[in-house]
């Protein structure tokens, strides 16, 4: 048996009986422990209820149980692209789009969609349905979420391509943690009722052993009482608002002090990383986040190609995450890091550590050094990227 528990924001999701669209996030750690199957019982729940729904795209992986939950249903047919001689089936969003209909339910929210398609991601084409006022139910499994995404590689050794970002999971108006326990997963697995014998046996070899689904399932209950804390957080922040006086003066909290984060952007590839930890703790401390790169004189023409490539994608992962940006010339990184920190009343500065000769540390060149003599009233963090022990 699965339980859930419901992370509800302001109101429960009205299913646009009002208002602006409304998604819902089924979230879950595993395959199989049963977000789609309780996607499609409450879809077959509205339809009971008269309501206008269809599925725009469910991926059956053989579970007699969870198709068992389509019959009745309006299904949209999906489309079909070819692709380096391959045909592939998609989500047909436009198709949608025409029917139109109140709700639709959509299977695995952090697939990637086929080269050539008109989105990349399957959670932008959601994002285009809840643009045209068509309310949204989806499902995505803890490993998906981007700020996670080196928890789950410490956790599994596998580092997982298709992510979502966090700002749209958290503007959910309604978030149901599906779960189940390891145990009862595994038994599952056994039984063929996720995959296929043979491919259930690999899972057990690899993703689904007891100690990596126990902790991916703690990680997916934390999750769950971080978007709860959220949630309690925007609604005091709400209640505050509306007890303004006329001066507009809201009434005094417990907190004087807003934190605001600084993340250093580099070529190196441990960059990605220190975005992702500046990102979810900026979440959990409902902080202003920036991350900044600093460029010589000469600027971006005088990089070599691989490293300003590298910078450029840096940075547009940054924003993709919805973290403001900012290119920053100078020829001393550390002075002019510490120089927009105090600008900004930055609290936080996020440097990733980096193999820095023994050499460069005498000469003072070394820049975490300097940004630390320099910021003596700025807390200032280095981040080592965790490498998995065997």
């Amino acid at each position: 048996m699965s339980s859930s528990t419901r992370i509800s924001g302001s109101g429960e999701q009205n299913h646009g009986q009002s208002g602006r669209a409304q998604l819902k996030v089924f979230l879950g750690y595993a395959a199989g422990v049963g977000k789609t199957y309780r996607m499609l019982e409450e879809a077959q729940q509205l339809k009971r209820q008269g309501r206008d729904i269809v599925v725009g795209y469910f991926e059956p992986h053989g579970r007699k149980d969870t198709i068992a939950k389509t019959v009745g249903l309006e299904v949209i047919p999906r489309r079909t692209v070819s692709y380096r001689g391959a045909v592939f089936q998609e989500m047909d969003t436009a198709a949608i789009l025409a029917r139109r209909p109140a709700i639709c339910a959509v299977d695995e929210l952090a697939h990637t969609n086929v080269p050539g398609s008109e989105r990349s991601k399957r959670w932008e084409d959601v994002q285009v349905l809840l643009d045209a006022g068509i309310n949204v139910m989806t499902n995505m499994n803890i490993q998906h979420l981007e700020s996670l995404n080196d928890q789950v590689f410490h956790i599994t050794g596998i580092r997982v391509r298709e992510t979502v970002p966090d700002w749209f999971v958290k503007g959910a108006d309604e978030v149901v943690m599906v779960d189940a326990t390891s145990g009862a997963l595994l038994n599952r697995l056994k039984r063929g009722d996720i995959y296929a014998t043979e491919k259930a046996q690999r899972a057990m070899d690899n993703f689904f052993k007891e100690s990596t689904l126990s902790a991916l399932r703690e990680l997916a209950l934390r999750q769950a009482a971080h978007q709860l804390d959220l949630r309690e957080v925007a609604s005091a922040s709400e209640e505050r608002e509306s007890q303004k006086g006329p001066s507009g003066i809201s009434p005094p909290s417990g907190k004087t002090t807003v934190d605001r984060i600084l993340i250093y952007v580099s070529a190196d590839a441990s960059t990605a990383m220190l975005i992702r930890r500046g990102r979810r703790m900026a979440d959990y401390l409902g902080a202003d986040c920036f991350a900044i790169s600093v460029l010589s004189r000469e600027g971006r023409a005088g990089l070599p190609n691989p490293e300003r490539d590298a910078v450029e994608k840096h940075l547009n992962f940054a924003r993709n995450l919805h973290i403001e940006t900012r290119i920053l010339e100078g020829d001393d990184a550390a002075e002019i890091i510490v120089e927009f920190a105090r600008r900004n009343q930055i609290t936080q500065i996020l440097l990733t550590r980096r193999n820095y000769s023994s050499w460069s540390r005498l000469l003072g060149t070394d820049l975490i050094l300097r940004v630390v003599r320099k910021a003596k009233d700025i807390r200032v963090i280095i981040v080592a990227e965790r490498r998995r022990s065997h």
